[in-house]
């Protein structure tokens, strides 16, 4: 009894391999592939305890074995140490998962610990620091130990960490007065030390989206932020050395041009060495730092095992990556980027030689191995499995074989349905079978088993065959999906922050210039303001407290506005113009929703077993927006009102799958189901799509498009009329009059704001009576929604789908020769390519270049400026693999999904705009293969800052999600001109898009006769006294924007007490002024509510005085009793129609007196709600 590895461990083969591994030097080991490797080295792990490194060909399949072994190996034992074969790419930089990957394994690595780290050859190569300074760089800290200072930022940047004033992405860090904040690449949430003098007085995570803490921890280790570390003193040592050499090369260059291009390339770097400052470039120079060279290998713990995975290919490799290695030597010695003789690499056979290991070379044949001396070979025979594809009485005859032969016979399964389905079908062909834990497997039986193995095998001599469902039934075992170590943490501040320089939308004075925020002293009282420029340099100070009124300016298509003059009328006339426009809309709206919630449609039952079979034969792992999608617009389709969903996510987000479920639950209660998509290609990939998942079920499916032949189409029409096809897919073919649907129960259009005005039209009138889901990759804006959300429902899919790998970004110089290697590559592989050119007029010249750097290439090109019909039938050519490479002008075919293609390259990255390029990136990385994009900008050209921040961003966002959030905001403003109608777009640029949508909601709001809206006034403070936030306290701008932000938006008493602490938690105790700043927040927050006007302070007494509809509806009893709890001396008068509080002060402190005036505030509000709240039961 055992598990597979326990079995495997007592077969002969294994058990000598497992019993000479200890003595001998080298060993070959021949004949292993596939799955039966991954489980003989998992086995070699389990039984010995030892670690295992293996060493593979690519970066490619040592992301395979990862995955193969990840069943296998428990997480935490199982270590990837990711290097990019592409030494430009290397020598670029790299994206942050690989880093934060590479420092885990490290760190394993020196642990001791058992397990299995994979290397690809070419992160032997890579040069690192030696093994004692990555110790020293790591540290401890614990709750209640010490932790100075002093060093503390020189250390952490020595690791590779950057300091910044708010910490959200792993790799930064900040101090604020005694808090520091570190986020570890190897930690899913930053760390937040808070200290007390030198001691740590608490320890705890904190979520980088609300810098609020999560949990306290007892102790954390602080890992290097990067495998190749350069401390302070190492680069200052280096720094001789480095200009000895500079000098020699300088000797050696006879162009004077030259002689300058040389300096211009090397001072900032000699700089940075004699400064000791790390900066990216010195990824060029690390042999000047680190003088011995060492590899991943010496980091290794002596008893460790060393795998050569396919030693053959390995040594192929090798002798590819040193010519390329020539090549980019060449190439940046003539741009004079790097110095004559220079090392970039590890020398992979002297650090073979080096080893005195356990090696293990695993090769198929034993052919290829060049001229090295094995103590030992291991030979095993080893099949791949057959595929049966259901064909069960063949399986039965090669099961019947290997039971005469005694064989012990395993098949693995998903789930406990599946086998027992499985033993059922077996039962049926007299196969004895059983169902076992996986623990429990016994020699010579036929048992069936949950677990995963990528592919099935047999091994002859040892009695042992395993066999997966995908062999038996050719179905595609569901895999869970590894978890990520980084978070979407980088996501986007707020796109509404203030920066100097933005423009600005106030609400009464109209659109200015933000130029900062300065703290002006006025009657000896300190306030913050913001400082506004209208119109011929006139100057606005806003006080802090009025910042609700103030929005950045945010348009459609990121133009320039016009900057309005103050205290003229053109602003109020705007604004007055946009209002009836908005008016209108408002109407529309309602009118719409109106006429929806009487129409009558048809209800579908609940789902049954044929619904749930469908959905459980999807391959992946849904998403939970998926699900909760799903759920919704099944719920819609059960109801009898007709439905009208629309359903937002980003291409690739599986909304595909969610409108197949549909399908299905309207096509199995009898119904028809049309797919209407905006273009041809469109079309035949979902038809594609659909005939694949709907393959099991006796569904007919047909398609109308200028792809199908007059006789083809013909026939689909008849059968629809008839009702003998069920599903329908096709572009506005299917709006034409002679097209009729015996039934049709559904209706799905495919991005709706492509069609034009008069198929709309027909949509109309078809979705009257059926239900409609509409799909779209377009976002619109979640203010808007509020707005719309009476008038359609909404499902959002933000999550991206566990994509396997995410896209590896690099930010680097144009460059042919990258360029070459990486379009050679993704041929290897068999994948295509994107290149991205933006320029019409000279793309064919593009394409001959490119055909002569890459002459096996086959280039096809695509731009705006061709007919429908050839862009098409390009775009179809490129989908069908007629070509390798495509060079476009921006993608044009939004919605069309190419899996196949897996490398990007954008010329001239630095033009394009964020949403621009996250959308092109999302192009790529569609399938299980890592993705790659490649964002140039022209050689010897100075960034302006704007595009540097931009690629910057990029750079760190290689994860999915998160570049939607960017995107979305620049697309949400498109999207809402679409839904709402091209026109409106003059509208929302006229007074920003912040201020439009409010308008819009509240017209939507009112005409629905939601005017339940409780009475509100505007407060005005007035008590002189220091309410704000010192720049001690908080130094950067921003974040000070955002707490003032919070506090004028304060709703509820948690709020406020949620603010107090937060702000001690992200900067320590405050100071009174803090603390009065947030009272008087809290008596605003009241006063609004209970409608007091002013609060007013003039020596030793403050006056309250409500408003005239305040002071009618409050009863004079009420005032007395509301100020029973002031133990101050109050007079209470009425003028001018308004009730007038006098409190007399004494000599009491001002938090004592603020806190009777909030306290007075509160018990008004509470009678009013009172109030309001039985008035509402005594109408009821």
């Amino acid at each position: 009894m055992g598990d597979i590895k326990k079995l495997l461990a007592n077969t002969p083969d294994v058990g000598a391999l497992l019993s000479q591994v200890d003595q001998h030097k080298a060993q070959l080991v021949t004949g292993l592939s596939g799955s039966a490797r991954t489980l003989v080295l998992s086995t070699l792990v389990s039984e010995k305890k030892k670690p295992v490194v293996i060493v593979t060909h690519n970066l490619f399949h040592a992301n395979q074995l990862m995955e193969d072994f990840s069943d296998w190996v428990p997480e935490d034992r199982l270590h990837l140490f990711p290097v990019d074969e592409m030494l430009y790419a290397e020598m670029a930089v790299a994206s942050p998962e690989a880093r934060a990957e590479r420092v885990a394994t490290l760190d394993f690595l020196l642990s001791d610990k058992y397990g299995v780290v994979i290397v690809p050859l070419a992160g032997v190569r890579k040069l690192l620091p030696p093994k004692d300074i990555w110790t020293a760089a790591k540290f401890t800290i614990k709750q209640g130990g010490e932790l100075d200072l002093t060093n503390l930022a020189q250390r952490l940047v020595d690791m590779g960490y950057t300091r910044q004033q708010l910490v959200n992405s792993p790799g930064e860090f900040s101090i604020r007065g005694g808090i520091v904040d570190i986020y570890s690449l190897t930690e899913e949430f930053p760390i937040r030390i808070d200290l007390f003098d030198t001691e740590v007085d608490s320890l705890r995570y904190f979520d980088a989206a609300t810098q609020r803490s999560i949990q306290t921890i007892e102790k954390v280790t602080i890992l290097p932020a990067t495998d190749t570390l350069y401390t302070k003193e190492q680069l200052i040592a280096a720094a001789p050395r480095f200009s000895k050499a500079v000098e020699r090369n300088l000797g050696l260059i006879q162009d004077a041009s030259d002689k300058q291009t040389f300096m211009k390339q090397v001072t900032p770097i000699s700089d940075a060495f004699q400064r000791g400052e790390p900066v990216d470039e010195l990824t060029m120079f690390t042999d000047f730092i680190y003088p011995e060279k060492n590899s991943v290998l010496d980091y290794m713990s002596k008893k460790s095992i060393v795998v050569m995975d396919e030693y053959p290919r390995i040594m192929d490799t090798d002798r590819r990556l040193n010519e390329e290695e020539a090549e980019w030597v060449t190439s940046k010695l003539s741009e004079r980027r790097i110095l004559q003789n220079q090392i970039f690499s590890n020398n992979f056979r002297d650090q073979l030689k080096l080893l005195n290991h356990t090696i293990l070379y695993f090769a198929v044949f034993q052919k290829g191995m060049g001229n090295t001396r094995f103590n030992h070979i291991h030979a095993f025979q080893y099949r791949n499995m057959q595929q049966f594809f259901g064909q069960m009485p063949l399986f039965k005859t090669e099961m019947d074989r290997w039971i005469k032969q005694k064989n012990t016979i395993i098949i693995t399964v998903p789930t406990a349905d599946r086998a027992k389905k499985v033993q059922q079908i077996f039962k049926d062909f007299e196969i004895d079978s059983k169902i076992v834990k996986p623990g429990r497997l016994e020699l010579e039986k036929v048992q069936i088993v949950e677990g995963y193995v990528q592919s099935g095998f047999e091994m002859p001599t040892d009695k042992l065959v395993v066999i997966t469902e995908r062999e038996l039934f050719n179905k595609v075992t569901k895999k869970t999906a590894r978890r990520q170590t980084l978070s979407n943490a980088e996501r986007l501040k707020s796109y509404s922050e203030l920066n100097p320089g933005d423009y600005v939308v106030h609400v009464n004075h109209g659109i200015g210039k933000y130029t900062g925020m300065e703290t002006l002293e006025i009657n000896g009282i300190y306030q913050d303001y913001m400082s506004i420029i209208y119109k011929d340099d006139a100057k606005l100070f806003i006080p802090v407290t009025q910042l609700n009124l103030l929005q950045k300016y945010v348009s459609s298509e990121a133009k320039t506005p016009k900057v309005n003059k103050l205290g003229g009328t053109e602003w109020a006339k705007t604004k007055k113009k946009v209002a009836t426009k908005i008016e209108d809309i408002a109407d529309e709206l309602i009118e719409l929703y109106a006429s929806r919630e009487q129409e009558v449609g048809y209800a579908f039952s609940p789902d049954d077993a044929y619904q749930e079979e469908f959905e459980n034969a999807f391959p992946y792992t849904e998403t939970d927006d998926q699900l909760r999608s799903t759920a919704e617009i099944k719920h819609d389709m059960e109801q009898k009102k007709p439905m009208d969903r629309l359903l937002v996510g980003d291409v690739g987000y599986g909304k595909t799958e969610v409108a197949m479920r549909a399908v299905f639950k309207a096509v199995q209660e009898g119904k028809q189901a049309a797919f209407l998509v905006p273009t041809t290609i469109l079309a035949q990939q979902h038809y594609e799509t659909m005939l694949q998942r709907f393959a099991d079920f006796p569904i007919e499916i047909g398609l109308l498009s200028r792809f199908r032949t007059k006789k083809q189409q013909t026939e689909t029409i008849a059968g629809l009329k008839k009702g003998q096809v069920d599903i329908v897919i096709g572009t506005h073919r299917i709006l034409s009059k002679d097209i009729e649907f015996q039934d049709l129960g559904l209706l799905i259009v495919d991005e709706e704001q492509r069609f034009g005005v008069k198929h709309k039209e027909k949509l109309k009138q078809l979705k009257a009576q059926v239900d409609v889901l509409t799909l779209t990759a377009t976002p619109i804006p979640r203010t808007l929604h509020m707005s719309m959300l009476g008038v359609r429902d909404l499902s959002v899919i933000e999550t991206p789908p566990a994509n396997r790998y995410p896209v590896q970004t690099y930010v680097m110089e144009q460059n042919l020769g990258a360029i070459r290697e990486a379009v050679e590559r993704e041929m290897a592989r068999g994948g295509q390519v994107f290149y991205l050119y933006n320029r019409v007029a000279t793309i064919e010249k593009k394409v001959d270049e490119l055909q002569q750097l890459i002459p096996d290439a086959r280039i096809g090109y695509a731009h705006g400026q061709m007919s429908e019909g050839q862009l098409e039938n390009t775009l179809f050519q490129f989908i069908e693999g007629e070509y390798d490479m495509l060079v476009t002008t921006t993608i044009i075919e939004t919605g069309v999904d190419m899996p196949n293609v897996n490398t990007l390259f954008v010329e001239n990255a630095d033009h394009m705009g964020l949403s621009q390029l996250y959308q092109l990136r999302g192009r790529v990385g569609r399938s299980n293969r890592v993705a790659y994009a490649y964002f140039l900008y022209q050689p010897n050209k100075v960034l302006n800052e704007v595009s540097e921040k931009r690629l910057q961003a990029i750079k760190d966002f290689t994860e999915l999600g998160s570049g939607f959030k960017i995107a979305m905001r620049d697309l949400s403003i498109r999207g809402a001109g679409n839904l709402l109608g091209s026109q409106q777009h003059g509208f929302i640029d006229s007074v920003g898009f912040d201020l439009y949508s409010e308008m819009l909601s509240e017209a939507v709001a009112r005409k629905r006769g939601m005017d339940a809206k409780e009475e509100k006034t505007q407060v005005e403070i007035d008590l002189g006294i220091n309410a704000y936030l010192p720049g001690t306290y908080i130094e950067d701008e921003r974040q000070k924007i955002e707490i003032y932000k919070r506090i004028r938006e304060l709703r509820s008493h948690e709020q406020y007490v949620e603010l107090q602490d937060d702000l001690i938690d992200r900067f320590g105790e405050y100071a009174d002024e803090v603390a009065d700043l947030l009272t008087i927040g809290l008596i605003k927050m009241y006063g609004e509510r209970a409608l007091i006007e002013t609060v007013k302070r003039t020596g030793e007494e403050v006056e309250l005085i409500f408003s005239v509809i305040g002071t009618q509806s409050l009863p004079a009893e009420e005032v007395f009793r509301s100020l029973s709890e002031v133990p101050l001396r109050a007079n209470v008068a009425v003028k001018k129609d308004r009730l007038i509080v006098t409190l007399q002060l004494k000599k009491e402190p001002t938090y004592q007196w603020l806190g009777y005036i909030q306290k007075f505030a509160q018990n008004i509000v509470d009678y009013r709600t009172k109030e309001a709240d039985s008035s509402k039961l005594s109408e009821n």
